[in-house]
């Protein structure tokens, strides 16, 4: 990826995601949101991070591959956290919150152990960054089923509540956008363009969430049928 244009995406991303967090407490729903502002503050303080470690130890380093792909497994873990906690809005006043919770649980620690099995059938792999990555891609995966489940619970339920909604139309988007992200570096790595489409994406959900924190209050609703046009 170009200097230039790395900085600048970086920038813009740091700049969304402090807006996020100052919108949340200006607001007054840093607590309300408590684990999705855990989440942009994580992605803040890894990008900070991972700057730092690019600036001192160079791309091709190990230092810097090891800090990118832990802090990446770290931030997917956040983001998977960021979304339990939506099912639990969702979910909580028909009282089953806390089945939520431990299914959630059980999903992490099996795909833990499943991502663990994989990398343990070659030790190299285990002994670097093996076990990062394959637990990223794979919570990765299974957020973004359950964000559709989520979207189909949301519609089934008739939830209301704008920011929800919204927050959780946001993290699909994200979720589809990055999927076929991935698919084109995959198929076209080579082009610089394909090369900044993981960084630009990251910074449409800050941006989203941002927007929603600060056009609409915790008691903004949505009209059912509107609802219903957007899943359409």
């Amino acid at each position: 990826m170009p200097g230039p244009v790395a900085t600048v995406i970086w920038l813009v991303g740091t700049a969304l995601e402090l807006a996020f967090v100052v919108c949340s407490v200006a607001r007054n729903s840093f607590f309300k949101y408590f684990f999705l502002n855990l989440y942009i503050l994580a992605v803040l303080a890894s990008s900070i991070g991972r700057y730092f470690f690019l600036q001192i130890f160079g791309l091709d380093s190990d230092q810097y591959r090891y800090i990118y792909f832990y802090t990446d497994a770290l931030l997917t873990l956040a983001l998977y956290i960021a979304l339990i906690s939506l099912y639990t809005h969702v979910f909580g006043a028909l009282g089953i919150g806390k089945y939520v919770r431990l299914i959630s649980v059980l999903l992490l620690l099996g795909t833990s152990l499943f991502s663990y099995a994989v990398v343990a059938q070659s030790g190299d792999r285990l002994a670097t960054t093996g076990f990062a990555c394959e637990l990223s891609q794979n919570l990765y995966f299974v957020g973004l089923v359950l964000t559709y489940i989520l979207w189909g619970a949301v519609v089934k339920l008739r939830e209301s509540r704008t920011r929800v909604v919204q927050f959780i139309l946001a993290l699909g988007v994200y979720f589809s956008a990055y999927a076929a992200s991935y698919a084109l570096v995959n198929l076209a790595s080579k082009y610089s363009v394909v090369q900044i489409l993981g960084p630009v994406i990251s910074c449409l959900l800050p941006l989203s969430w941002t927007m929603t924190m600060w056009r609409h209050s915790e008691e903004s609703r949505l009209i059912p049928a509107q609802l219903l046009a957007v899943q359409r």
